[in-house]
C-alpha cells in the first residue's frame, strides 16, 4: 500500500527561524552600539573587545539567516539540488569565526593577565548583565530547533556563549568593584574561553563532516542495510553512499539486488517500501539501481 509523506517530525518551520535569526540580529546590533558607547566613554577594554566578539556574531548570523533563506531557492540546470549546502557551508564558517574569537578573547586575555588595567567594574558589571538578557533570550529562540539543525546550533551556541561570557563579566565587574583584583577578568575570560572551545571543536567537526559529503553523524549505514534486508524481495543491498544536502535533507544512492522472479510491479514496490522505510531513518532524496539476483543452476549446463 502506498505511503504519502509530505511532512517529517523533525521539519523546521522556516518562517519561526527567519523571525529568530532577524530578533537576534537586532538584539545583539543594539548591544554592540551599547558596549562600544560604554567602553569608549569609561575606556574599558574588555567591553570593547566583546563588542568586537559580538559583532561578529552578528555577521554570523546574517550569514545563517542569508543559508535558511536560499534553502527555498529553487534548483536549476547549474545547481541541480539548489543552493541548500550553504547552510552546511554557514555553519563551517560560523564555527571557524566562534574559534577565531575565542583565540581572541584568549589572546587578549593573557595580555591583560599580564599587565592588569584598571576597569570600572560597576561599568562592565551593568553592560555584562544587559548582554546576558539579550543574549538570552536570542538564544532561546533557537533552543527547540537546535538539535535539527548544525546551522541553527551554531546560531544557539554562539548566543548562548555570549551570555556566559557576559555572565562572566558580571561577575568578574562585581568582584572588581569591591576588591580592585583587575586579573580576576582576565581568568574568568579564559575559563569561558576554554568551555566554549570544547563545544565549539564538535561544531566545527559536524560542519566539516558534510562540508566532505561524509554520512551525517545521525545516520547508521549499517542500520540501513538491515532495515533494507527486512523488506521482502530484497536479498541484498550495496554500494551504499549517503551525504547531507543540506543541514536539513539528506540523500542515498545505492544498489539493490532483488529476488530473481521478482516481477516488473513488486519491484516498484518493494522501492516505494524501501523509501518509505529511508523516510523515517531521515533520508529524504533516494536513487535506486536494481538487478535480479543469480541463482546457479544445480546442474550444468543449465
Amino acid at each position: 500500500m502506498p505511503h504519502d509523506h509530505h511532512h517529517d517530525h523533525s521539519t523546521i518551520e522556516l518562517n519561526h527561524i527567519s523571525i529568530a535569526f532577524a530578533v537576534g540580529i537586532v538584539l545583539n546590533l543594539l548591544l554592540v552600539i551599547v558596549q562600544v558607547i560604554a567602553g569608549l566613554y569609561s575606556h574599558s577594554l574588555s567591553l570593547l573587545s566583546d563588542a568586537g566578539h559580538n559583532f561578529s556574531d552578528v555577521g554570523s548570523l546574517v550569514i545563517s539567516l542569508i543559508a535558511f533563506k536560499l534553502l527555498s531557492v529553487k534548483s536549476n540546470k547549474q545547481y541541480t539540488y539548489g543552493y541548500k549546502k550553504t547552510s552546511v557551508l554557514s555553519a563551517l564558517f560560523n564555527s571557524i569565526i566562534l574559534l577565531l574569537s575565542i583565540g581572541a578573547i584568549l589572546y587578549e586575555a593573557i595580555q591583560r593577565l599580564m599587565h592588569p588595567m584598571p576597569v570600572p567594574g560597576l561599568v562592565v558589571a551593568g553592560i555584562s548583565g544587559l548582554g546576558i538578557v539579550i543574549n538570552a533570550v536570542s538564544a532561546y529562540l533557537f533552543m527547540r530547533d537546535k538539535e535539527k539543525d548544525i546551522n541553527i546550533k551554531s546560531a544557539y551556541l554562539h548566543l548562548l556563549s555570549d551570555a556566559v561570557i557576559s555572565l562572566a563579566l558580571l561577575v568578574g565587574g562585581i568582584i572588581i568593584y569591591f576588591t580592585n583584583w583587575f586579573w580576576v577578568d582576565s581568568i574568568l575570560s579564559i575559563v569561558v574561553a576554554i568551555i566554549i572551545l570544547v563545544t565549539t571543536w564538535k561544531l566545527l567537526i559536524q560542519s566539516l563532516r558534510l562540508s566532505l559529503d561524509g554520512v551525517p553523524l545521525h545516520i547508521d549505514v549499517d542500520q540501513i542495510k538491515k532495515v533494507a534486508l527486512t523488506i521482502h524481495g530484497i536479498t541484498d543491498i550495496h554500494h551504499v553512499h549517503v551525504w547531507a544536502i543540506s543541514t536539513t535533507e539528506n540523500a542515498l544512492t545505492a544498489h539493490v539486488v532483488l529476488k530473481d522472479d521478482t516481477t516488473a510491479d513488486e519491484e516498484a514496490d518493494i522501492k516505494h517500501e524501501l523509501k518509505h522505510q529511508l523516510f523515517h531513518n531521515k533520508i529524504h532524496h533516494v536513487t535506486l539501481e536494481t538487478e535480479r539476483e543469480h541463482i546457479p543452476c544445480e546442474t550444468e549446463p543449465c
